[in-house]
Protein backbone atom coordinates (compact mmCIF):
# COMPACT_ATOMS: atom_id res chain seq x y z
CA UNK A 1 0.00 0.00 0.00
CA UNK A 2 1.54 3.47 -0.97
CA UNK A 3 1.64 6.21 1.19
CA UNK A 4 -0.95 8.66 -0.46
CA UNK A 5 -3.60 5.29 0.44
CA UNK A 6 -2.48 4.96 3.98
CA UNK A 7 -2.76 9.35 4.28
CA UNK A 8 -6.38 8.58 2.62
CA UNK A 9 -7.48 6.03 4.71
CA UNK A 10 -6.26 8.22 7.37
CA UNK A 11 -8.73 11.32 6.47
CA UNK A 12 -11.77 8.97 5.98
CA UNK A 13 -11.65 6.11 7.54
CA UNK A 14 -11.35 6.56 11.94
CA UNK A 15 -11.46 2.74 12.31
CA UNK A 16 -7.64 2.28 12.39
CA UNK A 17 -5.01 2.21 15.01
CA UNK A 18 -3.87 5.67 15.22
CA UNK A 19 -7.38 6.94 14.91
CA UNK A 20 -8.71 4.00 17.65
CA UNK A 21 -5.35 5.03 20.00
CA UNK A 22 -6.34 8.84 19.32
CA UNK A 23 -9.56 8.59 20.38
CA UNK A 24 -9.13 6.56 23.47
CA UNK A 25 -6.46 8.17 25.37
CA UNK A 26 -4.63 10.43 23.02
CA UNK A 27 -1.52 10.09 20.64
CA UNK A 28 1.98 8.03 21.08
CA UNK A 29 4.12 10.19 22.89
CA UNK A 30 6.56 9.93 19.90
CA UNK A 31 3.84 11.81 18.12
CA UNK A 32 3.19 14.00 20.34
CA UNK A 33 6.93 14.65 20.67
CA UNK A 34 7.45 15.47 17.11
CA UNK A 35 4.83 18.27 17.37
CA UNK A 36 6.79 21.65 18.20
CA UNK A 37 5.66 25.05 18.50
CA UNK A 38 7.82 27.07 16.64
CA UNK A 39 7.94 31.04 16.48
CA UNK A 40 6.95 32.12 12.60
CA UNK A 41 7.51 36.05 13.72
CA UNK A 42 6.35 38.17 16.23
CA UNK A 43 3.18 36.57 17.68
CA UNK A 44 2.62 33.90 15.33
CA UNK A 45 3.85 30.65 15.57
CA UNK A 46 3.45 27.07 14.32
CA UNK A 47 2.87 23.88 16.09
CA UNK A 48 4.62 21.34 13.41
CA UNK A 49 2.82 18.33 11.70
CA UNK A 50 3.97 15.06 10.12
CA UNK A 51 6.27 13.93 8.22
CA UNK A 52 4.05 13.21 5.63
CA UNK A 53 6.17 9.95 4.47
CA UNK A 54 6.28 8.70 8.12
CA UNK A 55 3.20 7.49 9.66
CA UNK A 56 3.92 5.95 12.14
CA UNK A 57 3.87 9.38 14.03
CA UNK A 58 1.48 10.89 12.14
CA UNK A 59 -0.53 13.93 14.06
CA UNK A 60 -1.68 15.76 11.20
CA UNK A 61 -1.01 19.17 9.59
CA UNK A 62 1.23 22.12 10.73
CA UNK A 63 -1.32 24.09 13.10
CA UNK A 64 -0.90 28.27 12.83
CA UNK A 65 -0.90 30.20 16.19
CA UNK A 66 -1.86 33.99 15.96
CA UNK A 67 -1.66 35.35 19.26
CA UNK A 68 -4.04 38.26 19.33
CA UNK A 69 -5.06 40.89 22.33
CA UNK A 70 -8.52 39.03 22.71
CA UNK A 71 -7.22 35.44 22.17
CA UNK A 72 -5.86 32.74 20.58
CA UNK A 73 -6.86 32.04 16.40
CA UNK A 74 -5.57 28.71 15.74
CA UNK A 75 -5.31 27.53 11.94
CA UNK A 76 -6.61 23.77 11.80
CA UNK A 77 -6.42 21.06 14.44
CA UNK A 78 -4.93 17.90 13.39
CA UNK A 79 -6.44 14.78 14.22
CA UNK A 80 -8.34 13.52 16.49
CA UNK A 81 -6.96 13.27 20.21
CA UNK A 82 -4.59 16.46 18.98
CA UNK A 83 -6.60 19.05 21.25
CA UNK A 84 -4.50 18.67 24.56
CA UNK A 85 -1.43 18.69 22.59
CA UNK A 86 -2.10 21.74 20.92
CA UNK A 87 -3.15 23.17 24.12
CA UNK A 88 -0.51 22.33 25.72
CA UNK A 89 1.99 23.87 23.01
CA UNK A 90 0.02 27.36 23.43
CA UNK A 91 0.56 27.56 27.45
CA UNK A 92 3.84 27.75 26.47
CA UNK A 93 3.56 30.91 24.94
CA UNK A 94 0.72 32.53 26.36
CA UNK A 95 -2.14 32.17 28.91
CA UNK A 96 -4.58 33.35 26.62
CA UNK A 97 -7.46 31.35 25.76
CA UNK A 98 -8.31 30.00 22.08
CA UNK A 99 -11.43 31.89 20.61
CA UNK A 100 -11.52 30.98 17.21
CA UNK A 101 -10.29 28.08 14.91
CA UNK A 102 -9.94 28.40 10.74
CA UNK A 103 -10.22 24.89 9.19
CA UNK A 104 -8.55 25.27 6.02
CA UNK A 105 -10.42 22.55 4.10
CA UNK A 106 -12.40 19.18 5.32
CA UNK A 107 -10.23 16.56 5.68
CA UNK A 108 -9.64 15.51 9.58
CA UNK A 109 -5.60 15.63 9.70
CA UNK A 110 -6.83 19.42 9.99
CA UNK A 111 -10.40 18.81 11.59
CA UNK A 112 -10.33 16.17 14.05
CA UNK A 113 -9.69 17.66 17.03
CA UNK A 114 -12.89 20.54 16.88
CA UNK A 115 -14.67 18.49 19.21
CA UNK A 116 -11.60 18.83 22.14
CA UNK A 117 -12.55 22.74 21.93
CA UNK A 118 -15.47 24.47 24.09
CA UNK A 119 -18.52 25.22 22.47
CA UNK A 120 -17.70 28.88 23.12
CA UNK A 121 -14.98 28.59 20.20
CA UNK A 122 -16.01 30.34 17.17
CA UNK A 123 -14.70 27.90 14.56
CA UNK A 124 -14.94 29.41 10.78
CA UNK A 125 -14.54 28.00 7.40
CA UNK A 126 -15.21 28.61 3.43
CA UNK A 127 -18.88 27.23 2.35
CA UNK A 128 -17.91 23.96 0.33
CA UNK A 129 -15.95 23.16 3.41
CA UNK A 130 -18.70 22.80 5.63
CA UNK A 131 -20.83 21.28 3.29
CA UNK A 132 -17.81 18.93 2.68
CA UNK A 133 -17.56 18.55 6.73
CA UNK A 134 -21.22 17.59 7.08
CA UNK A 135 -20.37 14.43 5.15
CA UNK A 136 -18.09 13.32 7.25
CA UNK A 137 -19.08 11.08 10.33
CA UNK A 138 -17.18 12.86 12.45
CA UNK A 139 -19.38 15.97 12.50
CA UNK A 140 -22.70 13.87 12.36
CA UNK A 141 -25.34 13.62 14.99
CA UNK A 142 -24.10 15.20 18.34
CA UNK A 143 -20.32 16.16 16.26
CA UNK A 144 -22.57 18.65 14.23
CA UNK A 145 -21.98 21.58 16.60
CA UNK A 146 -18.33 21.53 15.75
CA UNK A 147 -19.19 22.21 12.36
CA UNK A 148 -17.65 25.96 11.09
CA UNK A 149 -20.12 28.17 12.73
CA UNK A 150 -19.23 30.99 10.29
CA UNK A 151 -18.76 30.76 6.41
CA UNK A 152 -17.71 33.10 3.70
CA UNK A 153 -17.96 32.38 -0.25
CA UNK A 154 -14.84 34.95 -1.65
CA UNK A 155 -13.13 36.37 0.99
CA UNK A 156 -13.67 37.18 4.55
CA UNK A 157 -11.37 39.65 7.16
CA UNK A 158 -11.33 38.43 11.15
CA UNK A 159 -9.77 41.43 13.35
CA UNK A 160 -8.53 44.68 12.79
CA UNK A 161 -5.12 46.33 12.43
CA UNK A 162 -2.47 44.20 13.86
CA UNK A 163 -4.30 41.24 14.73
CA UNK A 164 -5.77 41.10 11.54
CA UNK A 165 -6.86 38.09 9.50
CA UNK A 166 -8.25 37.80 6.24
CA UNK A 167 -9.15 34.65 4.32
CA UNK A 168 -9.61 33.72 1.22
CA UNK A 169 -11.09 31.35 -1.38
CA UNK A 170 -9.04 31.17 -4.65
CA UNK A 171 -11.21 28.10 -6.58
CA UNK A 172 -10.69 24.48 -6.72
CA UNK A 173 -7.76 22.42 -6.17
CA UNK A 174 -6.31 20.25 -3.13
CA UNK A 175 -10.57 20.13 -2.43
CA UNK A 176 -13.62 22.70 -3.30
CA UNK A 177 -13.37 24.87 -0.12
CA UNK A 178 -9.65 25.68 0.45
CA UNK A 179 -9.09 28.43 2.49
CA UNK A 180 -5.92 30.19 2.36
CA UNK A 181 -5.43 32.28 5.56
CA UNK A 182 -3.21 35.60 5.70
CA UNK A 183 -1.43 37.56 8.19
CA UNK A 184 -1.11 40.99 6.85
CA UNK A 185 1.04 42.28 10.30
CA UNK A 186 3.97 39.95 10.00
CA UNK A 187 3.64 38.89 6.31
CA UNK A 188 2.87 35.61 6.62
CA UNK A 189 0.74 32.96 4.41
CA UNK A 190 -0.82 29.53 5.75
CA UNK A 191 -1.66 27.61 2.64
CA UNK A 192 -3.10 24.56 4.00
CA UNK A 193 -2.93 22.12 2.04
CA UNK A 194 -2.51 23.56 -1.62
CA UNK A 195 0.86 23.53 -0.94
CA UNK A 196 1.86 20.72 1.96
CA UNK A 197 4.55 19.25 0.19
CA UNK A 198 7.37 19.32 -2.81
CA UNK A 199 5.46 16.13 -4.63
CA UNK A 200 2.34 15.06 -6.54
CA UNK A 201 -0.60 16.39 -4.22
CA UNK A 202 -3.71 14.73 -3.00
CA UNK A 203 -6.51 15.52 -5.12
CA UNK A 204 -9.61 14.83 -3.42
CA UNK A 205 -12.10 14.64 -6.31
CA UNK A 206 -14.84 13.09 -4.35
CA UNK A 207 -14.91 16.38 -2.14
CA UNK A 208 -14.41 18.62 -5.21
CA UNK A 209 -10.86 18.55 -5.87
CA UNK A 210 -9.47 19.47 -9.24
CA UNK A 211 -5.92 18.78 -10.66
CA UNK A 212 -6.80 20.69 -14.11
CA UNK A 213 -7.67 23.47 -12.03
CA UNK A 214 -4.85 23.39 -9.37
CA UNK A 215 -1.85 25.92 -11.19
CA UNK A 216 -4.86 28.26 -11.83
CA UNK A 217 -5.70 28.56 -8.34
CA UNK A 218 -2.29 28.77 -7.06
CA UNK A 219 -1.75 31.67 -9.97
CA UNK A 220 -5.21 33.83 -8.17
CA UNK A 221 -3.52 33.47 -4.92
CA UNK A 222 -0.23 34.76 -6.21
CA UNK A 223 -1.90 37.51 -8.34
CA UNK A 224 -3.75 38.28 -5.07
CA UNK A 225 -1.85 38.49 -1.98
CA UNK A 226 1.28 40.52 -2.62
CA UNK A 227 2.99 41.12 0.81
CA UNK A 228 3.89 38.16 2.45
CA UNK A 229 7.20 36.72 2.71
CA UNK A 230 6.39 33.51 4.51
CA UNK A 231 4.19 30.55 4.32
CA UNK A 232 2.92 28.06 6.96
CA UNK A 233 2.63 24.59 4.43
CA UNK A 234 0.33 21.59 5.00
CA UNK A 235 2.80 18.94 6.00
CA UNK A 236 6.39 20.37 5.51
CA UNK A 237 8.66 22.65 6.83
CA UNK A 238 8.48 26.78 6.51
CA UNK A 239 8.56 27.79 2.69
CA UNK A 240 8.48 31.25 0.31
CA UNK A 241 6.68 32.73 -1.85
CA UNK A 242 9.29 31.70 -4.68
CA UNK A 243 8.57 28.10 -3.67
CA UNK A 244 4.98 28.05 -3.85
CA UNK A 245 5.51 29.69 -7.85
CA UNK A 246 8.10 26.65 -8.13
CA UNK A 247 5.16 24.58 -7.55
CA UNK A 248 2.50 26.45 -9.33
CA UNK A 249 4.65 25.89 -12.16
CA UNK A 250 5.50 22.58 -11.25
CA UNK A 251 1.75 21.67 -10.92
CA UNK A 252 1.72 22.89 -14.78
CA UNK A 253 4.25 20.54 -15.95
CA UNK A 254 2.82 17.68 -13.98
CA UNK A 255 -0.73 17.70 -15.20
CA UNK A 256 0.41 18.56 -19.19
CA UNK A 257 2.59 15.48 -18.85
CA UNK A 258 -0.47 13.35 -17.44
CA UNK A 259 -2.49 14.90 -20.11
CA UNK A 260 0.23 14.03 -22.55
CA UNK A 261 0.82 10.29 -21.91
CA UNK A 262 -2.92 9.59 -21.75
CA UNK A 263 -3.12 10.73 -24.65
CA UNK A 264 -0.73 8.49 -25.87
CA UNK A 265 -2.83 5.59 -23.93
CA UNK A 266 -0.62 5.03 -21.42
CA UNK A 267 -2.53 3.53 -17.93
CA UNK A 268 -2.26 5.63 -15.14
CA UNK A 269 -0.02 3.02 -13.83
CA UNK A 270 2.45 2.96 -16.25
CA UNK A 271 2.28 7.15 -16.59
CA UNK A 272 3.13 7.29 -12.74
CA UNK A 273 5.58 4.56 -12.96
CA UNK A 274 7.52 6.47 -16.12
CA UNK A 275 6.71 10.21 -15.36
CA UNK A 276 9.93 11.94 -13.76
CA UNK A 277 10.40 15.93 -13.18
CA UNK A 278 12.67 15.46 -10.90
CA UNK A 279 15.02 16.85 -13.02
CA UNK A 280 13.61 19.57 -13.60
CA UNK A 281 12.50 20.15 -9.88
CA UNK A 282 15.35 19.64 -7.83
CA UNK A 283 14.15 18.09 -4.04
CA UNK A 284 11.00 16.85 -5.14
CA UNK A 285 9.83 13.45 -4.22
CA UNK A 286 7.33 11.36 -6.60
CA UNK A 287 6.41 9.04 -3.21
CA UNK A 288 2.46 10.72 -4.69
CA UNK A 289 2.46 10.60 -8.39
CA UNK A 290 0.68 7.31 -8.37
CA UNK A 291 -2.70 8.81 -6.72
CA UNK A 292 -2.24 12.42 -8.44
CA UNK A 293 -2.10 10.57 -11.76
CA UNK A 294 -5.21 8.04 -11.43
CA UNK A 295 -7.34 11.27 -10.42
CA UNK A 296 -6.17 13.44 -13.12
CA UNK A 297 -6.91 10.83 -15.22
CA UNK A 298 -10.71 10.42 -13.94
CA UNK A 299 -11.11 13.84 -14.07
CA UNK A 300 -10.27 14.11 -17.96
CA UNK A 301 -12.97 11.57 -18.60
Amino acid sequence: MGPILVLALLLVIFGGTLAVSACRGGLSKATMDAARIEQVRDNLYMITGSDPYTFSTFSGGNVGVFVTDTGVVIVDTKVAGSGQLILDRIKTVTDKPVTTIINTHTHDDHTGSNSMFPASVEIVAHENTKANMEKIGLFKGDGAKYLPKRTYKDTMTIGSGKDRIDLYYFGRAHTSGDTWVVFPAVRVMHTGDMFAWKDAPFLDLENGGSGVEYAKTIGRALETVKDVDTLIVGHSPLRTVPELREYQQFMIDFVAAVQAVKAAGKSAKDAARDLDLGGKYQGYKKEFYGDAVQAIYNELK
